[in-house]
């Protein structure tokens, strides 16, 4: 997978990227801009048992993945030409360490006033990997997220530090913030 290339119609060579989870608070990387974007096709969902990160094998924690259907609304950052190499190099060291992503370029809607739509790099679920979790109840997904710890640190920081993204985006993600609620012990 290292030598695979991304393929990406010709924007002058910029690469855009779409973030929907920890890209969107911690992107890791220098970008042009960031613009609120919107995504038809998938939707976010803690689908994904995280081994790694905010995981491990034995006790794994959960991670956000796109999954099919709906719609996503979250965050398109726009890459120089220049850096698009070492981004995607970063990109997949960070995303990939299990490849339980698939990298895909999707058409995002750019929430700017131009409207416009662009194709960005995108990470989705591969639901043949073994670390697809598929739909969970709350009650399962809270669980693993309080039992989640891996080497970006607890499970629980990563889907409160995600809320709060969203929210400072002015929209909320239903499932996300009932759970959030659950982390802070509300009902």
């Amino acid at each position: 997978m290292p030598g695979r290339k991304i393929l990406q119609p010709d924007t002058g060579g910029d690469l855009w990227v779409f973030g929907y989870g920890s890209l969107m608070w911690r992107p890791g990387f220098e970008f042009i801009e960031q613009v609120p974007a919107r995504l038809i096709g998938e939707h976010r969902a803690l689908c994904v048992y995280s081994f790694d990160h905010r995981g491990t094998p034995e006790k794994p924690g959960l991670v956000l993945g796109l999954d099919h259907g709906g719609a996503c609304r979250g965050i398109a950052f726009r890459v120089a030409a220049k850096r698009r190499e070492a981004t995607v190099e970063y990109l997949r060291a960070r995303e990939q360490t299990t490849n339980v992503y698939r990298e895909v370029m999707r058409s995002v809607w750019l929430q700017n006033e131009a409207r416009q739509r662009v194709s960005a790099l995108t990470f989705v679920v591969d639901r043949g990997h073994v670390q697809y979790a598929g739909r969970l109840s709350l009650a399962e997904q809270l669980r693993h997220v309080l039992q989640g710890h891996g080497r970006s640190g607890n499970n629980r920081d990563y889907v409160l530090s995600t809320v709060k993204s969203i929210e400072a985006q002015g929209f909320r993600d239903p499932q996300l913030h009932q759970l959030a609620a659950m982390l802070h012990g509300e009902p």
